[in-house]
């Protein structure tokens, strides 16, 4: 290796849409209101879960989880990205980089296995409803939330530190919003297969070892749904996992179509991303978090009675 063509880097350049000049202006008020709506909606479905005691229940703890996840997701990228689109030198510090980086990895780490766990309470409800207050008692939902905070702080602790260790040379511009630990990583002036094989692990580790625990868990769902007698019967048990199997499909839908999309000869060539998978990563890092609140509220007759109770003013006067 040469290390002449070394440098300690101060800071990385964010392109964006600096590419595209006249879309910038247009990508900033969009995401201003996507912000409000993510801090907002989430924010609301917290409180309610919280004060209104229907919602006491192991889902509405669970969903309380995924929305203080889902604004510390985007709270990590947004803020930051939306100063750089009014600046006019687009740079971020290294080390709020590697901030920036290990938060992100974190809450998507921790959203991969916080919905596994939710598929798996849903799982009990419907095909083991009488051991169910015993299976998800108060004594083991709080170690299952707790333990996908941990993998998911822990799985990206390890990761950034693998990353912030490689030597980095004079190309500091990535190619993308934020730092996002794959498009940092390509930077480096090294050997970077043996990060690329851990981040394979932990992927298959924390993303599809949940889905798996998803497809199976809903594919059991399912089957005791069919077993059914009547329509209403289906229809009232399919109710109360419509909402959970929505997100999941935005979610892993958007992860996986984002990964596992072709590309083209000059993105790879290039190491970047093109507007199309720009506007990808946003859908996935700000339209699944200001969805999750909106899937929940619409298609949740609990939700919008203590919504409307809220509004009212009636959840402050219990």
């Amino acid at each position: 290796m040469e290390w002449e063509n070394q440098t300690i880097l101060g800071e990385f350049i964010l392109k964006g849409f600096s590419g595209y000049p006249s879309l910038e202006l247009l990508f900033f008020v969009i995401i201003v209101i996507m912000y409000v709506v993510i801090i907002l909606g989430n924010g609301t479905l917290i409180l309610i879960s919280i004060l209104d005691s229907h919602l006491h229940t192991p889902m509405y703890f669970f969903l309380g989880n995924l929305s203080f996840l889902d604004i510390c997701y985007t709270t990590t990228s947004i803020p930051s990205t939306l100063v750089s689109v009014l600046s006019e030198r687009k740079t971020i510090s290294f080390s709020g980089c590697v901030m920036q980086m290990f938060l992100g990895l974190a809450m998507g780490t921790t959203e991969c296995v916080l919905l596994g766990m939710m598929a798996f309470d849903r799982y009990v409800a419907i095909c083991n409803p009488l051991r169910y207050p015993v299976i998800m008692s108060k004594d083991s939902l709080v170690p299952m939330a707790a333990g996908s905070w941990i993998i998911g702080v822990i799985n990206s602790a390890v990761q950034t530190v693998f990353v912030v260790r490689l030597p980095f040379c004079r190309n500091n511009v990535i190619n993308h919003f934020a730092c996002e630990i794959l498009a940092v990583m390509k930077l480096a002036c090294a050997d970077i297969s043996g990060n690329e094989f851990i981040m394979l692990v932990t992927t298959a580790l924390f993303a599809l070892m949940p889905l798996l625990l998803i497809v199976i868990s809903y594919s059991l769902i399912i089957s005791s749904i069919l077993k059914i007698p009547t329509s209403e019967g289906r229809s009232k048990a399919f109710s109360t996992c419509s909402a959970h199997l929505t997100v999941v499909i935005i979610f892993y839908g958007t992860i996986l179509f984002m990964y596992m999309k072709p590309k083209s000869k000059e993105t790879l060539n290039s190491d970047g991303l093109d507007a199309t998978d720009k506007l990808i990563f946003m859908f996935y890092g700000v339209m699944t978090p200001m969805m999750n609140p909106l899937i929940y509220s619409l298609r949740n007759k609990d939700v919008k009675e203590a919504m409307k109770h809220l509004f009212n003013g009636r959840l402050f006067s219990k």
